[in-house]
């Protein structure tokens, strides 16, 4: 999809970013190899997004209808030797079938895989911990495909930074299932603070000789939930500090990478936060891998759609039929991970008003408890869609939200006031209303099918709620990153309240607009027409650069040891801004607008007593900070180069204190974020700046850069994370946005350098190499 041209009539609308569906097709050929008689050859698909067939020489042999569902066609009828054919056919046609920027076709990795005919069955492999007083109690269940013989045993290694801990064995089988108690003493145990790993390899043999094996990381964790004591890990409180986060990868569109999904973890883990949201769909193995590596909590995520239609094209239609495979594959994928310490089993499904909808979530709920009773369940509710469900309402078939193209002449333009006005205000509409008694009646009946109740927007209700049901458990699934405040003193104070979720924290295509200020007579309200491409409310863009909503989680939670700075962009200085609620401010940290002119608006975001701001050493006040104004400050001055300094105080004692400075004379420079490309599957992010001597980048100042790449390597992708353009990020060339652009080189599998340059009209040309060599440096955006 990220390839196809947008247009303002694209049939995904505002949805999917204003680009067309389309259908593909994949063929490659192959050969089977001479053991083909005596092994069974199958293809693993991670992801695939469209109506999917499997053809081998013209034969189907699979197909799957749900995106996000994780499949596997196997090679069958092929004699050792002979080439076959395989097509996969992606029929992705009929849009929207989402409410975000969902790509086509093969968009996850695909695996060849090879087996005997005694073999362990795909993700057969089961860890439990039992208890972690004292030693460890580890059950490990391994799951065998095939007639077992006589003589056959399993094993399961645990190993600790390349050391052995334990193996134990099993003799015997029940039902094709090899149980295995373990002990493992002194255990290092996972958290996100904590997050050890051990490498667990689980065995078959028969007499002795090894018949097949799987290895996997695993963590030793216990979850608990519970009205009183909240959220335990390894019986210790955690509150968590969420970020949904959608699964694009913004200018790679919805390619999954694992150095693209390990970047944006490391990049919010560095931001504070400890935990995430899938939205709304089961994450990828590589998000996954890179959550259980550096410690993230996960509440992975089944769907957005139930039985009622959110988009013209959706799978509500045949939800019934899929739900539980999607369940089985997403608790497969999901069991052995550390991080996944919830499931929730939907998101924002009105119809939970009804009888229907409070059947299927007990039926849902039902399915992963008894096939995963570790983990607890929840379901994120917007309360005000299903007091509107209850009166048979639902925003999801007003013109309104589906953003039709065709309006009638006499109706008020998308522009007008009244209509931005309407816009600003939806955040609090949703809050107000969530608190009404009928609003009450109308989630109740699905809060009580889950374990932990997910409130979308409905903070106002925690302390009520939890006095009227005094063993709901509650986290805020979903929130505007501007009720941070608010909902953090309630989430330390009230118990039973476990964290919260921002939306989001990282920007995502499609949806376009919704987060995104408009100013003057621009449109604004959550529907942007074209060109209009990303969603807006990330606390970090969709290149990874960061925005205030990340400076002001920071502050709210406590985790920076010096105040933030931003500053309202001076190039929309004197327009009147059309904001949006998912966005609580337009600021950026940056004091370089060197062509510009005008008042500058300063936010410093602290938990500090008072902040003090200097500009060129000269004081512009200080002022409160901390909770009593929302942990944001605020300062006016006109605009002047130089450098604009935060200084925090406690108890009148100076606390810490932040820099920004203006660019100099800008040229155009290259700041790759690793040094080295290893292989095919690897990705380097590579900045290209117009900045000065020392790196500091001009917002004010853009330029057209082309990129080329020669040796090892190819160029994946290059983009900024502007909310609208009409250029494509499949390009050679790319105009900067506030002075950036960032390309993404793919290695390959040819050992060698990389040469990087990158040539603009006006501001010169940098060239850089990267090397293959096996260790790198990596960093994150500064």
């Amino acid at each position: 999809m990220i390839l196809e041209t947008r247009t303002a009539d694209a049939e995904t609308g505002n949805h999917g970013g204003y680009f067309p569906g389309g259908s593909y097709v994949y063929a490659r050929s192959w050969t089977a190899p001479a053991d083909a008689t005596q092994r069974t050859y199958s293809l693993f698909f991670e992801g695939v997004y469209g109506d999917t067939r499997v053809l081998v020489n013209g034969r189907e042999v699979a197909r799957c209808n749900s995106g996000y569902r994780e499949f596997t066609a196997p090679l069958t009828g092929v004699a050792p030797g002979e080439t076959a054919l395989i097509d996969v056919l992606v029929d992705n046609t009929r849009v929207p079938n989402s409410r975000w920027y969902s790509g086509s076709g093969i968009y996850r990795p695909v695996w060849l895989e090879s087996a005997g005919p005694v073999r362990i069955a795909p993700d057969g492999v089961h860890v439990v911990t039992r208890s972690i007083s004292g030693d460890a109690t580890v059950d490990v269940t391994i799951r065998v495909e095939g007639e077992l013989p006589s003589g056959a045993t399993a094993s399961a290694e645990f190993s600790y930074d390349g050391e052995r801990v334990v193996r134990e064995h099993a003799a015997t089988a029940t039902g094709g299932v090899f149980s295995i108690p373990v002990t493992i003493p002194t255990p290092r145990l996972w958290s996100a603070d904590s997050p050890h790993l051990y490498e667990v390899r689980a065995s078959i043999a028969v007499d002795g000789d090894p018949v097949d094996q799987e290895q996997l990381r695993t963590g030793l964790r216990t979850v608990t939930v519970d009205a009183r004591r909240g959220l335990r890990i390894n019986g210790a409180t955690e509150l968590l500090r969420g970020a949904c986060v959608h699964h694009d990868s913004g200018i790679l569109g919805a390619a999954t990478f694992a150095a693209s999904e390990s970047r944006r973890a490391r990049i919010l883990k560095a931001a504070g936060y400890n935990a995430i949201r899938s939205s709304h769909n089961p994450l990828s193995r590589a998000f996954l891998d890179a959550c259980d590596e550096i410690g993230l909590y996960v509440m992975d995520e089944l769907t957005d759609v139930w039985l009622k239609h959110k988009t013209h094209h959706d799978t509500a239609d045949q939800f019934a039929d899929v739900w539980p495979a999607d369940a089985a594959a997403m608790i497969q994928k999901d069991r052995n991970r550390p991080s996944v310490i919830m499931y929730s089993i939907g998101n924002e499904i009105a119809e939970t008003a009804t009888q229907d909808g409070i059947d299927a979530a007990h039926a849902i709920h039902r399915y992963f408890a008894q096939n995963d009773p570790t983990r607890p369940t929840t379901l994120a509710v917007n309360l005000l869609l299903n007091l509107m469900s209850s009166r048979g309402s639902s925003p999801f078939e007003r013109e309104q939200y589906l953003g039709e193209k065709k309006e009638a002449k006499d109706k008020k333009e998308a522009t007008s006031t009244a209509a931005n006005m309407l816009t600003a205000k939806l955040g609090r509409v949703m809050e107000l209303a969530a608190r009404l008694p009928a609003a009450d009646k109308a989630s109740r009946g699905a809060f009580g099918t889950v374990d932990v109740a997910g409130y979308n927007y409905a903070y106002g209700r925690y302390a009520a709620d939890r006095k009227r049901y005094p063993n709901r458990v509650i986290v805020g699934s979903e929130s505007m990153p501007g009720d941070l405040p608010a909902i953090w003193k309630r989430v330390t104070t009230v118990p039973g309240v476990i964290g919260d979720f921002m939306w989001t924290g990282w920007d995502y295509l499609g949806e376009s607009g919704i987060g995104t200020w408009s100013y003057g007579s621009e449109p604004g309200s959550i529907n942007k027409p074209y060109p209009a491409l990303t969603a807006g409310p990330g606390a970090f863009d969709i290149t990874g650069l960061p925005g205030a909503p990340a400076l002001l989680a920071q502050a709210v939670w406590g985790t920076a040891t010096t105040p933030g700075i931003a500053v309202r962009p001076l190039g929309t200085s004197g327009q009147r801004a059309n904001r949006t609620p998912w966005r609580t401010s337009d600021a950026v940290p940056s004091w370089s607008w060197r062509a510009l002119a005008g008042q500058a608006q300063i936010e410093v975001y602290s938990a500090d007593d008072e902040v003090e701001v200097l500009l060129n050493d000269r004081s512009l006040g200080r002022k409160k900070a901390g909770e009593r104004v929302g942990f944001v400050t605020r300062f006016r001055t006109q605009y002047e180069p130089g450098e604009l300094v935060a200084i925090g105080y406690r108890d009148g004692a100076e606390t810490g204190r932040s820099t920004l400075r203006s660019a100099g004379t800008p040229t155009l420079r290259l700041r790759p974020e690793t040094t080295a490309l290893q292989g095919p599957d690897d990705l380097a992010h590579v900045w290209i700046e117009l900045a000065d001597e020392n790196g500091t980048v001009d917002m004010s100042t853009n330029d057209t850069v082309t990129v080329t790449v020669d040796g090892a390597g190819t160029l994946a992708a290059l983009g900024t994370g502007a909310a609208a353009t009409t250029e494509s990020f499949t390009d050679d060339q790319h105009s900067t946005h506030r002075g950036r652009a960032l390309a993404i080189v793919r290695g390959s599998d040819q050992r060698g350098f990389v040469t990087i340059t990158a040539t603009s009209a006006r501001h010169g040309s940098a060239t850089i190499i990267l090397s293959p060599a096996d260790t790198e440096h990596e960093g994150v955006p500064a």
